[in-house]
Parts: C-alpha cells; structure tokens; sequence
C-alpha cells in the first residue's frame, strides 16, 4: 500500500507582527500550509526531525537573533529547508551574503504577492524533490544492508564490471561460490543483471562515502 504524501510546510518568521499576519494569510489563502514565529529562536524551540518538506520564509533583519544567524545555524545543524528571504531597501548586501550561504533565493521589501508565491512554490518544488530522492536512497540502502558481508564483496565487484571469474580471483574463493553468492544477492535485491546492481548502488551512495 503506498504511503500517503506528506504535505509541505511553509514556515514564515518576522518580528512584525502586520507583515507575518499578512504574509501568512497571503499563504494559506493560496493553500498552502503554514507555521508562523515570531523570532528565530521561537522558530528553532518549535523545530523537530524528521520535519516535513517545505522551505523557511524570514526577515533578514531580527532583534536578537538575525536571519542570517539561523541560517548558519541549521547550516551546522544540517537542517536542509530552503531558505527565502524578506529583505528592505537597505539590505541588499546581507542578501548578497545570504545567498553566499546557500539562501535559495530573498525578496525585496514591499513586495508583490506573485513575486512571494513564486519564490515559495519553487523553493517546495526543490525540497520535495529531494525529500523524494532521500526518501529512496534510504530504501536502497536498506536493501542492500540485507546482504551478508561476503555477498556485498561479490556485490561491489559485480557492479564494477567484473566477470564471475576474476571476482573468484580477487577474493580467493571458487568461481562456483561467486555464481551461488550472485544468485543469493540478486534474489535478496530483486534484480535480474550487475547492470542493474550497479545503478542501484551509485543510487544508494550519492551523496555520502559510505
């Protein structure tokens, strides 16, 4: 049975309390779903993982926490929402910076309603997307860790190319064993060729070492 898709979350945070009633009646009216703070800091009290998909909407200026602090904050945190700022007039280089650190995109102060739905819709597009990608690149992985240790060997080298024989070679068993610990993993896999076995474990890998 499939899952059921997670609806995105909009989290919009200003310490004017007009523009953050405005911005997220703007929002919900356009129907997305929001979550409204008055403070960065009341932002990060409130986040918890896993969160769903979806993208941070903030003034970049703040008293007592900036956005520019709480980006770099769920930068070390590796909270990857992507973030859209509201800027004034007079901001244009901490917007600058901003992008430096990985801001998806900011908006100038006052702005017109298209303009913010336009940048959200994008910005959830990316994240969603990704959600997705993580999403199977975790069952992948999950997969795979069902093989024993000597079949993710054989697995390995079959997805490098290598014949039966020279996989025997390398890991100093039978070519017989390689064949039997080939049919083992690709049952365990449900997948019928190394072609295969190899985009799946490129898959599985993206984006990490391991």
């Amino acid at each position: 049975m499939p899952s059921k898709p997670t609806i995105p979350l909009v989290h919009v945070i200003d310490d004017d309390a007009a523009l953050l009633r405005a911005v997220t009646f703007l929002l919900e009216s356009a129907s997305w779903k929001v979550a409204s703070y008055a403070s960065a800091e009341e932002f990060l009290a409130a986040w918890e993982d896993p969160a769903p998909p979806g993208c941070l909407l903030l003034d970049i200026r703040m008293p007592m926490m900036s956005g520019l602090e709480l980006q770099r904050i769920l930068s070390e945190r590796e909270i990857a929402l992507p973030v859209i700022f509201m800027t004034g007039h007079g901001d244009v280089s901490m917007a600058v910076e901003a992008m430096k650190l990985g801001a998806r995109d900011f908006i100038e102060k006052p702005f017109k309603d298209q303009t913010l739905l336009d940048a959200v819709a994008m910005a959830v597009r990316c994240c969603v997307a990704r959600h997705e990608e993580d999403s199977v690149q975790r069952a992948l992985c999950e997969r795979l860790e069902k093989l024993s240790p000597r079949e993710r060997q054989v697995a390995r080298l079959l997805a490098e190319g290598l014949p039966n024989k020279a996989i025997g070679q390398k890991l100093e068993i039978s070519e017989r064993t390689v064949q039997v610990h080939r049919l083992h993993l690709m049952e365990k896999l449900d997948i019928h060729s190394a072609a295969e076995l190899s985009q799946m474990m490129l898959r599985a890998n993206s984006g990490n070492n391991t």
